[in-house]
């Protein structure tokens, strides 16, 4: 009896520490994303797949009668809209290929996917065939080279390879996103959401949810928060050297937003009589990111959903917003799988080429 007791105490005893140490697993909501962060600098290697599509654009006028067909047929024609992404990344040798895909729906609906290559030097981007848009048929399918060394030098620009380092950019992206989420109080912004509510794609396998959201009770106080506090950070970081010549801007250019960041008793107060008539012209049904990890604390998904409803204060108009937006990241540095490859031969040619082929159709 007394081993059983001893066996079961033991049991017990393990079970509840390998409980303990699961839930521990889990960092609070902010801490989570600056860790996962941190980690996305670690990636060498991975497949991603994107999508962002229009799930509801309209606009009313007040005024019946000022209702534009033209506008109405165009924002019929994005309703719906997708615009879907897959790729492969490795960051040395550099190379991604993606292949971009856009569906347009309506009267004049149409699907085109505009295959893509780029290595440290040099972008490849096949020639699709698009409805409407006639492209003669020797021209369609191949791929044009664009030298981004020459293209720079014809524009009378440095030729700056860091514009292109993966590594750098992923760096800055971890600064400015540690920075801006750093300024948001985690008990109005933040939360962890259980992964069995998250609705996580099909072979995402995710430790942690993290999600921020806005909405009609704090929206006011998130954008005091992003221009007051949140950017002057951002200008800081950007300023650095080894991003401001990434990003190619002068210091003069940061000095000037630096100081249109700058606001005095009056401007402060003018931003907070238009953040108090917020409400009356912003309707925030949803606007929510969510941000998986998986159990190396890899940032492996993320999603946007946004349902918003503008009503300019001056008129009675209304506009309808809603989208949603996700990225997904499977295989994280593991030996890529390049379904493209870099170009070669016949498959190949040059803008100069390009332009001559299309003019020598249409007869130029």
């Amino acid at each position: 009896m007394t081993k059983r007791m001893g066996a079961l105490l033991l049991t017990l005893l393990l079970t509840v520490s390998l409980a303990l140490t699961a839930c521990s697993s889990k960092q609070e909501p902010k801490e989570a994303l600056k860790t996962a962060a941190a980690n996305a600098s670690k990636l060498t290697s991975y497949e991603m797949s994107s999508n962002f599509t229009i799930n509801e654009l309209s606009y009313k006028p007040g005024d019946a009668s000022q209702t534009d067909p033209s506008m109405t047929q165009f924002m019929s024609m994005l309703k719906d809209a997708q615009l879907n992404v897959t790729g492969v990344y490795q960051s040395e040798p550099m190379q991604t290929e993606m292949t971009v895909g856009i569906e347009l729906k309506g009267d004049m609906g149409m699907t085109f996917n505009i295959p893509m290559v780029l290595t440290k030097e040099k972008l490849y981007v096949k020639v699709p065939n698009i409805p409407f848009f006639p492209i003669p048929e020797n021209v369609v399918n191949k791929f044009i080279e664009f030298d981004l060394k020459k293209l720079a030098e014809q524009e009378g620009t440095e030729w700056n390879p860091d514009a292109l380092d993966a590594a750098k950019t992923q760096k800055l992206s971890n600064e400015l996103m540690d920075a801006v989420l750093g300024e948001y109080d985690q008990a109005k912004f933040f939360k962890n959401l259980d992964t069995k509510d998250a609705k996580l794609p099909e072979g995402v396998d995710a430790k942690q949810v993290v999600q921020f959201s806005v909405n009609n009770d704090n929206v006011k106080e998130a954008i005091t928060v992003l221009v007051t506090k949140a950017m002057p950070k951002v200008m800081d970081i950007v300023s650095k050297e080894e991003y401001r010549d990434m990003l190619q801007l002068s210091q003069e250019d940061i000095d000037k937003a630096k100081e249109d960041l700058k606001m005095n008793a009056a401007d402060q107060a003018e931003m907070t009589k238009d953040l108090d008539k917020l409400n009356n012209v912003l309707t925030i049904n949803t606007f929510n990111i969510d941000f998986a990890l998986d159990k190396n604390d890899f940032p492996v998904y993320q999603k946007m959903v946004a349902d918003m409803l503008i009503k300019p204060e001056d008129t009675k108009d209304e506009m309808k917003l809603a989208f949603t937006g996700s990225n997904t990241y499977t295989k994280i540095n593991q030996k890529p799988e390049f379904k493209i490859n870099i170009p070669t031969g016949d498959d190949v040619i040059t803008m100069e080429e390009f332009e001559e082929l299309l003019n020598s159709s249409y007869g130029y």
